[in-house]
């Protein structure tokens, strides 16, 4: 019969084996490397920092914790990731769970200006609900028509994965918090945590639950937000209902 520990440690010799199949611990250059990160690089192979996977696999464990009791007290995340190889992966996770998402680029105050931007959000619900009825092939002209188009594929672009969201999230997902900077100092400018996929460039500060890995690879990225995904089912399987979030 094994003990707790032995199945503990089982189970983060499994994550550690997933880990490196998917290329996680490869990070960038030592010359990028965030001075916040150096505890948790393991050597150098090339000119290419390798991450230390039992550090990565310790801090996923906590973050994902945070996300089962997130979870299980029916609150809302954002996912966010804007980098071309990551859009799609970030937008199907966030559609398995139902949860909003700005996959492309991060527009300034979509947090901390959210009152102006449920503006966007609503001008964007009510031009498509006229168009699919035929209202506005009714009460606007061919020419005036094609300018309502675009506008509503510009905001579409923009917030499209934003629809329906009336209320700030209480937490975010950010793949890349470097490159996600702004959006990463809108949360904590507010006060909501960030669970970040972060390499060996990001300013670990800034986030409060990491998980450190390759966020360059779609793989890496995919198996990260898979895990994300999981642990956030397993707590809303006793969620309570959607609590209020804060009011722009």
């Amino acid at each position: 019969m094994t003990d707790g520990n032995t199945e503990v440690k089982k189970e983060n010799s499994d994550l550690i084996g997933a880990l490196f199949n998917v290329g996680a611990h490869f990070g960038y250059s030592r010359a990028r490397r965030h001075a916040s990160m150096k505890y948790f690089i393991f050597g150098n192979k090339g000119n290419t920092d390798i991450i230390d996977l039992v550090e990565t696999a310790g801090k996923m464990e906590d973050s994902l914790a945070f996300v089962r009791s997130f979870a299980s007290q029916g609150k809302t995340v954002l996912f966010v990731g804007g980098k071309p190889e990551v859009q799609g992966v970030i937008r199907r996770a966030a559609e398995t769970l139902a949860m909003p998402y700005v996959a492309g680029r991060w527009i300034g105050g979509t947090l901390t200006n959210f009152s102006e931007i449920k503006k966007r959000i609503r001008r964007l619900a009510e031009l498509t609900a006229d168009r699919d009825a035929g209202i506005l092939a009714k009460k606007y002209t061919k020419k005036e028509r094609v300018l309502l188009d675009r506008e509503i594929a510009k905001l579409e672009e923009n917030f499209g994965g934003l629809h329906g969201v009336e209320n700030l999230p209480h937490a975010l997902v950010v793949v890349d918090t470097r490159a996600e900077a702004t959006t990463v100092k809108e949360a904590n400018d507010l006060g909501i945590p960030v669970i970040g996929i972060m390499n060996s460039d990001c300013d670990l500060s800034k986030v409060q639950y990491p998980i450190i890995g390759n966020d360059a690879s779609r793989a890496s990225v995919q198996f990260f937000l898979d895990e994300i995904v999981s642990a956030y089912r397993e707590g809303a399987k006793g969620a309570v209902a959607p609590q209020e979030t804060q009011s722009a």
